[in-house]
């Protein structure tokens, strides 16, 4: 039986609006689930009951950009502090001085910056699949590997060609990457068909790449350790994402730890439903 849907509103917030997801109750602690690429609050479909059932009060959004979300057109509306800070402005919407972070892929680099340059705001942090934004660039020059798992990203500076490539056949590109990069049977043909209708939301290929093209945009680093309590997922058979990038971050955090799963992908969640809520459950409700 699939999960049940949790509320849907459109929350206007200082800078964009974003379609936000909710379950649990009211007076639970907050918890944020972030998404990455290509996903949208539906990517957290298999936790999110689960997490609630908990006691928690979690919170989903669609991130700006993607599926019904606010997607601005500059690409300084995607730097770094401003993804950042749009968790932060869903915290102070639901009354919160701190909450909970879980972050996947894109949205898990949102979590580490959060938790590096506003940790008094962040009670706890998960995260899947994801490495310490200031830990990667180094990594991949030293690594020639990791730098050609991730030569995607440059392909994906190119102006406009991209998103073309994206639309053709029906998204059959991303489809094909959701397919081939997880192990057999992860996605089914009905979640397929529900993020292609996020896809196809008007300015939704550019905003979802625009992610990228931020990176390109100058930030400061953040040389202190991660000091919130931290608790790293990995699945080890990343198509993208070394294991040394786990390790790496790992070692940013001074209260924390990391539990990989051998057989998982980079989309650990949708493969070890089973285990990845038993390790969220047991961090988060500590």
């Amino acid at each position: 039986m699939a999960p049940r849907d949790p509320d849907l509103s459109f929350l206007t917030l200082p800078d964009v609006t974003l379609q936000v997801a909710t379950a649990g109750p009211r007076d639970g602690t907050p918890t944020i689930l972030l998404h990455g690429f290509p996903e949208a609050w539906f990517g957290w479909r298999n936790q999110i009951n689960a997490l609630a059932a908990s006691g928690l009060r979690i919170i989903v959004p669609d991130q700006r950009g993607y599926n019904r979300s606010s997607k601005p057109r500059l690409l300084s509306a995607y730097h770094l502090d401003r993804l950042a800070d749009d968790v932060l402005a869903l915290a102070d919407h639901f009354g919160a001085e701190q909450v909970q972070v879980v972050g996947h892929d894109w949205g898990g680099i949102v979590a580490w910056w959060l938790a590096a340059r506003n940790p008094e705001r962040i009670r706890r942090l998960v995260i899947l699949n994801a490495p310490h934004p200031d830990v990667i660039g180094a990594y991949t020059r030293r690594h020639p590997i990791q730098a050609l798992r991730s030569s995607y990203v440059a392909a994906f500076q190119i102006p406009r060609l991209p998103e073309a490539a994206l639309r053709a056949g029906n998204f059959r590109a991303l489809r094909q990457t959701l397919r081939l990069t997880s192990r057999p049977g992860t996605f089914t043909e009905a979640d397929l068909e529900r993020y292609a209708e996020a896809w196809t939301q008007r300015g939704a290929p550019t905003g979802m790449l625009n992610w990228y093209r931020a990176l390109r945009l100058k930030r400061r680093t953040q040389d202190g350790p991660i000091g919130v309590p931290t608790h790293i997922l990995w699945g080890r058979k990343d198509f993208a994402l070394s294991p040394g990038l786990a390790t790496e971050s790992l070692a940013r955090c001074t209260q924390g730890q990391l539990t990989w799963f051998p057989e998982a992908t980079h989309w650990l969640h949708h493969e070890a439903i089973d285990a990845v809520n038993v390790a969220l459950r047991e961090f988060l409700t500590r």
